[in-house]
């Protein structure tokens, strides 16, 4: 079968199940399918077919993902494989050992299929903060695909890989997700370990998956889901299996319309297409009700406080002293220091350093930090508040517009932040999201919708989703590259 790559994780493992199709094959295929089309989207930094061809020969004869490929975000280790961040100051680092999360897909039998590009250390909501190249929007590729995993969602989307796995700070799966027209999944903090993953802000990071189609998701976080005492901050709680979970039905189930997420500025098709998907799961019995969290004006400036300052704390190790890039002929030891982090840091790594520094700096930590912290209290009681009074989840548009045109904000880092007005809050609160595709505009360009969660309860954003998908045919449609 020539055209394996365009098949999803499920009607692959179906196939394998029947001795159809062998790993090898799926490998060759989606790899070539990778080599033909990658040019034009550059979602890739690192791909090596030999590699993937010798683990999909050494496979366990049993597995939830065995013989499917994945793809991995650059800033998550993989043992012995280049991982950057897409940063020059990490060019060149190949970490010792692997992320829980690889060795999770590795014991189910999958094959770590390349690294994807994003923006510079998560820094971005474009891909265009990459060192090595913006990543393009396989729909439009005059056009972003989002960030910062935009890669990921960008190798899903234009079927070079079969699933990927990306991280999310403050929208870097969901929103390239959206803009992408595929599925992707932020878990709740906690449930999928951190370990091995390179560190933006760690009370907000969160690994998750980005796949064709919510079975694919589903599957997917059940294989990377889990308590690791790696992950200080890895919560015990048992693992659904999400899968017994996609049912089409949400009859009884109540989902929360919160008012702050439908504003003026929003792109006109977008609020519709939300709104139409709105009024499907309406229709196929789920109780729809108004929601209010008000302090949702408040989370972009909460938002780039925290995160700024965590990152500028976990961004200090990267000193040019034992991995990753140092300036040349250094006249001291200072010298190399302040060398190597000028010269291997991009625009936007060192605007959050400064900006971070700045807020944690004495005199200044209570004004900004610590009241910042106080307010994403009030955030997260705000959802907390919705799910006490019996919703299931909570539904809104994923980002305000499409994908936007290549360097069209670049010049202006305000209006790039508010792309994931409509994703930070769930970071700062710690639910779970997940963005589906729920249309398209008159030019083409793929519409995401968001379902919010209660905390550890991805299963019931699965069901909705889940019912959504199987009333549309979206998610079933591929750009022509």
């Amino acid at each position: 079968m020539d055209n394996l790559y365009s098949l999803t994780a499920g009607e692959l493992l179906s196939l394998l199940d029947k001795k159809s199709v062998k790993p090898e094959e799926i490998i060759e295929s989606v790899y070539s399918r990778a080599q033909s089309v990658d040019k034009k989207i550059k979602g890739y930094i690192h791909l090596d077919k030999e590699k993937a061809l010798s683990q999909a020969k050494g496979l366990p004869a049993s597995g939830r993902l065995r013989g499917i490929p994945v793809a991995i975000k650059d800033n998550i280790c993989v043992e012995g494989e280049l991982t950057t961040c897409a940063s020059k100051i990490l060019r060149g680092f190949k970490p010792p050992y692997n992320a829980t999360i690889i060795e999770k897909l590795k014991s189910e039998g999958a094959v770590i299929f390349g690294k994807t590009n994003m923006d510079e250390f998560a820094f971005g909501s474009s891909c265009e903060n990459s060192s090595y190249f913006p990543t393009l929007n396989p729909w439009d590729t005059a056009r972003i695909p989002g960030g910062s995993s935009g890669g990921s969602a960008a190798v899903v989307s234009a079927d070079e890989a079969i699933m990927a796995i990306g991280s999310d700070t403050g929208g870097s799966i969901r929103q390239p997700a959206s803009l992408c027209g595929v599925v992707g999944m932020k878990p709740t903090y906690g449930r999928v370990s951190r370990y091995g993953l390179i560190a933006f802000a760690s009370s907000l990071d969160q690994i998750g998956p980005l796949t064709k189609n919510v079975h694919d998701a589903a599957l997917l976080l059940g294989v990377i889901a889990g308590f690791d005492s790696k992950d200080s901050t890895s919560v015990n709680v048992p693992v659904p299996d999400y899968l017994s979970y996609l049912k089409n039905d949400v009859k009884g189930m109540k989902i929360g319309i919160p008012k702050e997420y439908f504003v003026a500025g929003m792109d006109k098709e977008v609020e519709a297409a939300v709104k139409e998907a709105i009024a499907l799961l309406k229709g196929k019995g789920a109780q729809i009700v108004e929601v209010t969290l008000p302090h949702t004006e408040y989370a972009v400036a909460v938002y780039y406080i925290i995160a700024t300052a965590e990152a500028s704390s976990n961004l200090a190790r990267f000193d040019g002293v034992q991995y990753g890039y140092r300036c040349e002929d250094p006249a001291n030891l200072l010298d190399m220091y302040e060398r190597t982090r000028e010269e291997g840091f991009g625009a936007e790594a060192k605007r959050r350093i400064i900006l971070g520094t700045y807020v944690l700096s004495s005199g200044y930590y209570d004004a900004y930090y610590l009241k910042a912290q106080k307010v994403r209290t009030l955030i997260k009681n705000d959802f907390e508040q919705v799910f006490k009074s019996g919703c299931d989840c909570i539904l809104t548009p994923t980002s305000p517009t499409p994908a936007f045109k290549v360097g069209e904000r670049s010049s202006d880092p305000l209006s790039m932040y508010l792309s994931d007005i409509f994703t930070i809050s769930v970071n700062l609160a710690g639910v779970p999201a997940l963005s589906i595709p729920c249309g398209y505009t008159k030019g083409g360009l793929p519409v995401g919708m968001q379902l919010i969660g209660d905390f550890f309860k991805e299963e019931e954003l699965f069901r909705a989703a889940y019912t959504y998908e199987c009333g549309t045919d979206w998610h079933k449609r591929s750009p022509e590259l």
